[in-house]
């Protein structure tokens, strides 16, 4: 099973957003993330939906924050995206009769469901900002700054 990085892509576009300076087409976005603008703009619908991003038809326009950083949380991210699967185990049903099985795929599943709880827990605690402003600190660190149509990162 191939794992979901659409979490961590939108944290990583929602970020540009707020240090790029201006909107960013799903074109230029596609280009960061290597992907197809229409993915982009079918992602990018969920957070529109919950109202943490706009976005503008025409010359000029593109996607932008409806809200700062501060008001948005990882929890707020991962809902907007319909909840994509944290975990990739899934439980045997080869011997569905097979009291083993049954105990193995019980015990594998209430551990699954604490950790995500713990999980989401954290995931309400922070805030994009909290994630911005270690970018931030890490790029002051290192003398780089981002290229805002690439995402990439280069000496200043």
């Amino acid at each position: 099973m191939r794992g979901d990085s659409r979490l961590s892509r939108m944290l990583h576009v929602l970020i540009h957003l707020e240090r790029g300076g201006g909107p960013m087409t799903s074109e230029m976005i596609g280009k960061m993330l290597g992907t197809n603008p229409v993915v982009v703009r079918r992602t990018m619908a969920g957070l529109r939906d919950r109202g943490y991003v706009h976005s503008e038809k025409g010359h000029g326009g593109g996607w932008t924050l409806s809200r700062p950083l501060s008001e948005i949380t990882l929890f707020d991210v991962y809902e907007a995206l319909d909840r994509p699967e944290l975990f990739c185990l899934v439980p045997s049903s080869d011997h569905a009769h097979c009291l083993v099985e049954i105990a193995v795929n019980e015990a594998l599943e209430n551990a699954r469901r604490e950790a995500e709880a713990l999980i989401l827990s954290r995931f309400s605690a922070i805030r994009l900002s909290d994630i911005a402003d270690d970018f931030e600190r890490k790029m002051t660190e290192l003398g780089l700054t981002p290229h805002r149509d690439t995402g990439e990162c280069r000496k200043t």
